[in-house]
């Protein structure tokens, strides 16, 4: 696996790489759950997690979307589908449940569940050429799965349409569903991506933490939870002599 998914950590930013360029970075099963491991062991050892895809293409989605060959195969039991989607649900839980923020860094198209880990994500910086697409209804799936990754990301209009639709999107329609934090040119795709990093990186770690946390928790609550979670956690963090000491 350690050819398929690669970790390289520089300071304190993690940058995992799905190294499959020649399939379109399409990911089995496997893959779906050393990238859960690692993007959970990475949040906890560095300040910020970039998800980048080798080649032209981020992700094109599951390694067997679209290849089923010959006669289907006899349909699971109910329970032995659930366990076996759980790969999934880890991987989108993996996402929210990191201590670090995770940055994914979309250039060509992300399919599928590739559009859902680019939407599962923090934020979400794509090229201008980038697009997106949830393909499953042509294929004769019911999508909740991949839908589950937006439902916190993407409003319900739009997250219908992008279902039924099987439509492919431009990364200006991703940005405006949601999947996208900003869209920028292509030209400039790497000096802009590494400038975000590099901001981020600079931010005291107790800091960078504590607002992923409150965004994971305080959108589940009521306005007054949210409001008092606010003003306990900024006291606490602002008052820490680590924040003062950049650590």
């Amino acid at each position: 696996m350690s050819n398929e998914l690669l970790r390289e950590t520089k300071g304190n930013v993690t940058t995992l790489t799905i190294n499959r360029g020649d399939d379109g970075n399409r990911v089995s099963d496997p893959m779906a759950n050393a990238l859960a491991a690692a993007i959970l062991d990475a949040g906890e050892s560095s300040q910020i997690v970039v998800l980048r895809g080798a080649g032209k293409d981020f992700c094109l989605g599951r390694a067997q979307m679209g290849r089923a060959a010959g006669a289907p195969p006899a349909a699971p039991e109910a329970l032995d589908l659930r366990e076996s989607n759980e790969t999934i649900f880890k991987a989108y839980n993996a996402f929210r449940g990191s201590r670090a923020p995770v940055v994914a860094v979309v250039q060509g198209k992300a399919l599928g569940f590739g559009c859902a880990l680019a939407a599962a994500a923090d934020l979400t910086i794509a090229a201008d050429s980038a697009q997106f697409q949830l393909p499953e209804m042509g294929h004769n799936i019911m999508p909740t799965m991949a839908m589950s990754s937006m439902i916190d990301r993407v409003g319900r209009k739009a997250l219908m349409y992008l279902t039924w639709s099987t439509e492919m999107i431009d990364a200006d329609t991703a940005f405006a569903y949601g999947i996208v934090s900003r869209v920028v040119p292509a030209a400039e795709f790497d000096k802009r991506v590494d400038a975000l990093i590099a901001t981020m990186a600079k931010a005291p770690a107790p800091a960078t933490y504590a607002v992923k946390e409150y965004v994971r928790t305080a959108l589940t609550m009521d306005i007054a939870a949210a409001n008092d979670y606010a003003r306990n956690l900024h006291a606490v963090i602002n008052s820490s002599s680590r924040l003062r000491r950049g650590h």
